[in-house]
């Protein structure tokens, strides 16, 4: 509200400030806290508690775990990385067959009631049994499923269920019909496609539950959701499995079918290879038996045109010699039809193959170029009889390896192996009911302190002299709050006891004393003895000014006159045992009574009083009146000092027109009430009418709060004073 007094520091964060705001709004602070507190305590009892259960996996190289020839190990592939496994984890291939095995695409659950259904299926809640809360769930109702098929148009729809009996239902279909079915017998629609089995049904009647067949996809999407898995450290080789559900038996059924689907795809992965090893060998053998067939026949037919059967010891060595090298040929074919479908040809596996095949086929050159060194008959045998030979070396191997493969693949157990099985943990992991209540305490508490700290830097209301002394209005004095007067507004006895006469020790009343002296310099050029005293807005405290002003004044020896010129509420009759129907300035601006008639003494030294009299329909036509200004004059003949309490001049003209006549206009300012904005208005209302605005009056001005807001400080008798409510009395009209 104030200016800065440092330009410089304009722009600076006063934190200072921000924390007297903050100490200022403790009130609406706590009070935010609280509602916070029962929001977050709400969140607790409306929320289903989390379980989870862990599992513990280790991936092993694949390679050294058989004993199984040299060359049959080029058949498994190495380990995968652990993040590909992780990913692997959580891909369909495994999660379909997780859904597939526990059908977690069926959703059957009871309907809960709006708002608080979470809490009234956990609890049991003293609720009466009306019939509009029949239908929702409540704690120990359960339904289980045996069979639940629906034709592709009903994937994701509700249906729901009806309990009429202990073991009868009705269920409503999405097409809008109606089935009735009991508990443990199938119920079908042939035409639709439509079957449920309820294997079990724990609900009184009229219950209902909400029935709902995901696709997979959306299956998938639900188990993937409470699934978390990765290595506990890197290249550890430990995978942790976590899974999360609101029930801790039904996390470690999941987690446990996720581990075994894991396991045999990863086993299925691993024997892949040894598969198509397999079929390849297998697709040879048939052929490799009609070589070996076709070579016999060969030979023998040879053998009996030529009348020749034996060999020489030379040409069975060279035979021997090539019949092993073309077998070892063969067998390098084999091998690099297999391994074409792993390498590529710059592979060094693959080169070393080239590297080998060059030298047998120059051994086997060499021992050919022996064979044209023998007669005909002999080549001729020797060369038919290496090639009986090598057919039945390739059919054998053939055999050998398919028989290894077999074996093999029975033996494949994967790379996987569970440490850990699934095990649910000790307690609920969420919602962490301690953490939950200390972060709804502090965000009550933030939004409380954001909302008081905003409330008090955006209220334009009076905090302090200085805005009234921008405004061109000086202060002509600052009261203090009255806790007097706050208690006697709580004994209803405001609006009869007069401050300055029961308690003339009060703060309140020193700041008035403060404000008739400053009057007695403020005033002496004036042309009238008059005072005007007016307010923005009702509520600001200028009744509670006027009457105990003119009491202080008349207590200084002073002839004083109290006129209540507010004919349309005016109440100080009240404070002087004036009754309701007496005479006052209505019966004397209407020329029916005289001055004399209308004045009245009071218990009050020197202070006499002159009531509104009866409210007349046109107030203001009658301040405007030559009788008003008689009495005006008559009275600053008579009196020291003359005090009209005025209605408030942003509501009705008459302050105007009694400012006009009187000797100084004072605007009574409710300290952190009256809005500036509103102290502007009037000025400019009585700028408009040609009436200046001698000054200000800061009633209700509390020092503590002036601080804590930030405002600068007015003159205060005693800035000790402790303030705790607002006193109505001093406040109002």
């Amino acid at each position: 509200m104030s200016a800065d007094p440092d330009p410089q520091r304009s722009d600076e964060i006063d934190l200072i400030g921000l924390l007297q705001n903050a100490w200022a709004s403790r009130g609406l602070i706590a009070v935010s806290a609280v509602l916070s507190l029962c929001a977050g305590g709400f969140y607790l009892a409306n929320s289903y508690p989390t379980f989870q259960a862990d599992a513990l996996l280790q991936l092993e190289d694949r390679q050294g775990k058989l004993g199984l020839p040299t060359g049959f190990n080029d058949l498994l592939a190495t380990g995968s990385s652990a993040q590909t496994e992780v990913e692997i984890i959580s891909s369909r291939l495994v999660l379909s067959r997780v859904v597939a095995d526990l059908n977690l695409d069926w959703v059957a659950e009871p309907v809960l009631a709006p708002v608080f259904g979470v809490a009234l299926s956990r609890y049991d809640l003293p609720l009466p049994n009306l019939p509009a809360l029949r239908s929702f769930g409540r704690k120990g109702d359960s339904i289980e499923l045996e069979l639940l098929e629906v034709p592709p148009a009903w994937v994701s729809q509700d249906m729901i269920l009806t309990v009429t009996g202990e073991d009868s239902f009705a269920i409503k279909l999405p097409d809008g019909a109606v089935m009735e079915g009991k508990v443990g017998a199938p119920l079908r629609d042939a035409v639709q496609g439509f079957a449920l089995t309820v294997s079990s049904l724990r609900a009184p009647e009229h219950r209902q539950f909400t029935l709902r067949h995901l696709s997979e996809r959306q299956a998938i999407n639900r188990v993937r959701g409470g699934l978390t898995a990765a290595e506990t450290a890197r290249d550890s080789g430990l995978i942790e499995l976590r899974y999360t559900a609101t029930r801790p038996d039904f996390a470690k059924t999941v987690l446990d079918s996720v581990n075994r689907s894991y396991v045999q795809q990863n086993i299925d992965r691993s024997t892949a290879d040894v598969e198509g090893s397999l079929t390849f060998i297998e697709t040879q053998l048939p052929k490799a038996k009609a070589d070996v067939e076709a070579a016999e026949n060969a030979l023998n037919t040879y053998r009996q045109s030529q009348q020749s059967v034996d060999l020489a010891f030379e040409t069975s060595n060279v035979l021997t010699r090539i019949t092993n090298i073309e077998a070892e040929l063969r067998a390098l074919q084999v091998k690099e039809d297999e391994i074409k479908q792993r390498y590529k040809s710059s592979h060094p596996v693959y080169q070393q193959l080239l590297v080998q095949r060059e030298r047998l086929n120059a051994d086997l050159e060499t021992a050919r170029g022996q064979v044209d060194e023998l007669p005909e008959t002999q080549r001729d045998i020797l060369n038919l009889s290496a090639q009986l030979e090598l057919t039945r070396q390739i059919y054998v191997q053939l055999q050998t390896r398919a028989q290894e493969v077999r074996v093999l693949r029975a033996s494949t157990v994967g790379n996987v192996r569970i440490i850990d099985d699934a095990q649910p943990g000790l307690g609920k992991v969420a919602p962490k009911s301690g953490r939950v209540m200390a972060i709804a305490a502090l965000i009550g508490a933030l939004l409380g302190m954001i909302i008081g700290i905003l409330r008090i830097r955006l209220r334009k209301t009076v905090l302090s002299s200085e805005p009234l002394e921008q405004l061109g209005l000086p202060v002509f004095g600052t009261i203090n709050v009255s806790k007097v007067a706050f208690l006697a507004s709580r004994r209803r006895a405001s609006e009869t006891e007069i401050l300055a006469v029961s308690h003339p020790t009060d703060l309140a009343i020193e700041g008035l004393r403060s404000l008739r002296t400053s009057l007695q310099f403020g005033m002496l050029d004036a042309t009238s003895k008059s005072l005007a005293i007016t307010s923005t807005a009702p509520a600001a405290g200028k009744s509670f000014t006027a009457v105990n002003l003119a009491v202080v004044t008349a207590q200084a020896s002073q002839r004083v006159c109290l006129v209540d010129t507010d004919l349309r509420r005016g109440q100080l009759r009240k404070r002087f045992g004036v009754a309701k129907n007496a005479i006052g300035l209505t019966e004397y601006l209407t020329g029916e009574k005289s001055l004399d008639e209308v004045l009245r003494a009071t218990e009050v030294e020197g202070l006499t009083f002159i009531s509104t009299g009866r409210f007349p329909p046109n107030p203001s036509e009658l301040l405007v009146r030559q009788r008003f200004n008689d009495l005006l004059a008559e009275l600053d003949k008579r009196f020291d000092m003359v005090i009209f309490d005025c209605p408030p001049v942003l509501a009705v003209a008459d302050p105007i027109i009694v400012g006009k006549l009187a000797g100084a206009v004072l605007a009574v300012v409710r300290f952190d009430q009256t809005p500036v904005g509103e102290v502007r208005a009037m000025l400019k209302v009585f700028e408009a009418a040609g009436v200046k605005v001698t000054g200000s009056i800061l009633n209700g001005y509390d020092p503590k709060r002036a601080r804590a807001h930030g405002g600068v400080q007015a003159y205060s008798y005693n800035y000790r004073y402790e303030y705790k409510s607002r006193p109505k009395d001093q406040f109002e009209d």
